[in-house]
């Protein structure tokens, strides 16, 4: 069914309907309706039960336990997720330092004592596991990194010799990684999932939430296609959070996760596989 179709059905009113930005696995669209509004709206195909309820339920808890701005939920069901629409984030120092400051707040103000969540989510099309432990290294390494082994394109794409490089990485992490609490994130935190409001302010969407370690979030926002005021972010944020030393040698790890995360999906259109060698290359069999 098209999204046109979808909205009808659902009772909006929907006048025209046309293309939006809306990730790697959706079909997006922003549509006009009859009372002037304009929605953001979008389907998937295929089997993925709950991705728009867990959607929606990690924008809730950004907005209501971590205190960011997040579009207004107007529709949730199996097939369609309805959202208000927002504008393009732009490419402004003072945008990005906003925004900096309030993933700071996110991550200090939502300081826990377990990492996980309580449901699993979905990254991409595959689910993210966030089952609850209190080892931050053994999550790290279980649910956001190992986990990706079991998917048939990752199975593929590295050898026997790549699989126990990279759990020898993970067997590595309490070296590597400096105990740190967990706090609530975003989980996929890059310039494409922050949009503005009309008045210039940060909000932010798509997220894949849990409680880990807040590099996580910098890790991503760090390795991903950074805005050309990217510095203004990491500038700002560490104002208002310490980053701890040695911070940003770490952000090629705390981005293993994508990495991962785009072999098992199929989608290495651009060297994740490479890069993960390369993580994991001081860790291989000599």
């Amino acid at each position: 069914m098209t999204l046109h179709t979808l909205l009808d059905a659902a009772g909006f009113d929907a006048i025209s309907v046309g293309p939006a930005a809306g990730g790697v696995i959706a079909d997006a669209g922003i549509a006009r309706l009859g009372d002037g509004r304009r929605v953001f709206a979008k389907t998937v195909t295929g089997d993925l039960p709950g991705l728009f309820a867990v959607e929606a339920e990690g924008l809730a808890a950004l907005r209501d336990e971590g205190g960011q701005a997040v579009p207004d939920v107007h529709h949730v069901s199996p097939t369609l997720l309805v959202l208000a629409a927002h504008q393009p984030a732009p490419d402004e120092p003072a945008f990005w330092a906003a925004l900096g400051h309030r993933i700071a707040a996110l991550h200090t103000r939502t300081v826990a004592d377990r990492f996980g969540w309580h449901r699993d989510g979905w990254l991409g099309r595959l689910r993210q596991d966030n089952t609850w432990d209190t080892d931050g290294h053994r999550f790290f390494a279980e649910r956001r990194v190992l986990r990706w082994l079991t998917e048939p394109a990752a199975d593929a794409a590295f050898d026997a010799a790549d699989r126990h490089a990279i759990e020898a990485l993970c067997a590595a992490l309490p070296e590597l990684v400096p105990a740190q609490p967990p706090s609530l994130t975003h989980g996929d935190l890059w310039r494409g999932n922050v949009v503005a409001t009309a008045e210039g302010e940060p909000v932010l969407i798509d997220p894949a939430v849990s409680s880990t370690w807040p590099e996580v979030d910098l890790g991503m926002f760090w390795c991903s296609p950074r805005p050309p005021a990217a510095d203004a972010f990491f500038a700002a944020y560490a104002e208002s959070a310490p980053l701890l030393d040695g911070w940003r040698e770490r952000m090629p790890l705390m981005y293993l996760r994508e990495l991962m995360s785009v072999v098992a999906h199929d989608a290495d259109t651009w060297g994740a596989a490479r890069m993960v060698r390369e993580l994991a290359a001081p860790f291989r069999r000599r």
